[in-house]
Order: structure tokens, then C-alpha cells, then sequence
């Protein structure tokens, strides 16, 4: 059973998702042309990159129109963020309620990240992104910066995420992997768990009375 929790933000915590690939498929229809969200959400649940680039190459239309929506979208969040994905707001309470640490990871911008955690009313314990100059996940260096600040050991530790990028990192620093997974995102065999909602991960964690 594990204490410390190291969450991935989007997708994860906060259920970004719908409203991504609602964007970047009204860019595809604005321009004339036909494509089905979930086509689109096969693509974001590998990368929001890798998704304006084969959108952009398929139909022809310059990756800024993409990239340009999508911080357009990210910009809306800081006044009305995507909503909390359901368990995660009770799972962290009891997380902290029985002594544990609920520690960010992500590759959002700090400032992004913190408004959007802010916005929601999450309460981290930690929080560590790429703009602060470590390597992009599935590289571990942010995990293990994380374990190395607050003393801990990664046996005591579970990485939660929604891609595969996620238990790639989280595995690589020695901390047991759980991957939220949906009907379009790829499964990673580096996972000790999936699960298909948040509060399926209770019996794997230390919450005690919390619980």
C-alpha cells in the first residue's frame, strides 16, 4: 500500500480532455472539413503535439491554427478551468487526511498548472514542471527531484497518470505506476494498475481511518 501520491494534471486530476478535442476538431470544421471527436481523441490521449501534427498533415491546415485554439482554450481555463475528474478532489483529502503528500508532476506550464489547481480548489503539496528546466516525461528527473526534496522513498509512492508517458516516468524512478485509462488511450504494461476511475486506486493506498 502507498502513502504519497504523484499525480499527472491533465487528464488526470482535471478531466481536460472533452474540451481538447472538441477544439482542435472545431479547427478542422471551420475549415470546411469533417472529423469525428473521438477520431481526435485517439490522437490527444498520446500527446496534444502529436495531435495538431497529424491533424495539420491530414487536412492541410498550418499547426498554428491548432496551437494557437488550444492556448486560447488553456487561457479560458484560468477563469473557468476544466472540471475535477470525479473521485480526485475525495481521493486527495483522504490522501492527506492519513499523512500522505499529493505532489504534482507535469508538463503544463507552472503558471498554468498552479492557476488551473488554484481554480479548482485542489490542495497540492507539491508541485514540479518541465518550464522549470527538467527534461519532458517519460524522462524520470522530475520524480526523482520530487523524492529527493521530501525524503522519500519511492516504495512508498504511487504515480498516477492518463498516458503511458506517465508509468514510463513514474516506473523509471522506481514508484509503482497507475494508469487512468479511458476507451481512446493506449495502456502501458509498465502499470501495476488501471483503472477506469479514481476511487478504484483506495485499496492500493495507506489511508487508514481516511479511508
Amino acid at each position: 500500500m502507498y502513502q504519497h501520491v504523484f499525480w499527472d494534471v491533465g487528464g488526470t486530476l482535471v478531466d481536460t480532455y472533452p474540451a481538447l478535442d472538441e477544439t482542435l476538431a472545431d479547427v478542422v470544421r471551420r475549415r470546411g472539413h469533417q472529423v469525428d471527436s473521438s477520431k481526435v481523441s485517439r490522437l490527444t490521449r498520446r500527446s496534444t503535439g502529436e495531435a495538431i501534427h497529424t491533424l495539420a498533415g491530414k487536412f492541410g491546415i498550418p499547426a498554428r491554427e491548432f496551437e494557437d485554439a488550444n492556448r486560447a482554450l488553456k487561457a479560458r481555463w484560468e477563469h473557468t478551468p476544466a472540471p475535477v475528474t470525479p473521485g480526485a478532489r475525495e481521493l486527495m483529502r483522504a490522501v492527506r487526511a492519513a499523512g500522505g503528500l499529493n505532489l504534482v508532476v507535469t508538463h503544463r506550464d507552472r503558471a498554468s498548472a498552479q492557476s488551473l489547481i488554484r481554480g479548482l480548489g485542489l490542495i497540492v503539496d507539491d508541485l514540479i514542471s518541465a518550464s522549470d528546466g527538467y527534461p519532458r516525461k517519460p524522462d524520470p528527473t522530475m520524480h526523482l527531484a520530487l523524492l529527493k526534496r521530501h525524503g522519500l522513498d519511492p516504495a512508498d509512492c504511487l504515480g498516477v497518470g492518463d498516458r503511458a508517458i506517465d508509468a514510463q516516468a513514474a516506473h523509471a524512478a522506481g514508484i509503482a505506476a497507475a494508469m487512468l485509462v479511458s476507451e481512446h488511450a493506449p495502456r502501458s504494461e509498465l502499470a501495476a494498475y488501471t483503472v477506469t476511475r479514481l476511487d478504484e486506486l483506495r485499496p492500493h493506498l495507506h489511508l487508514g481511518a481516511a479511508r
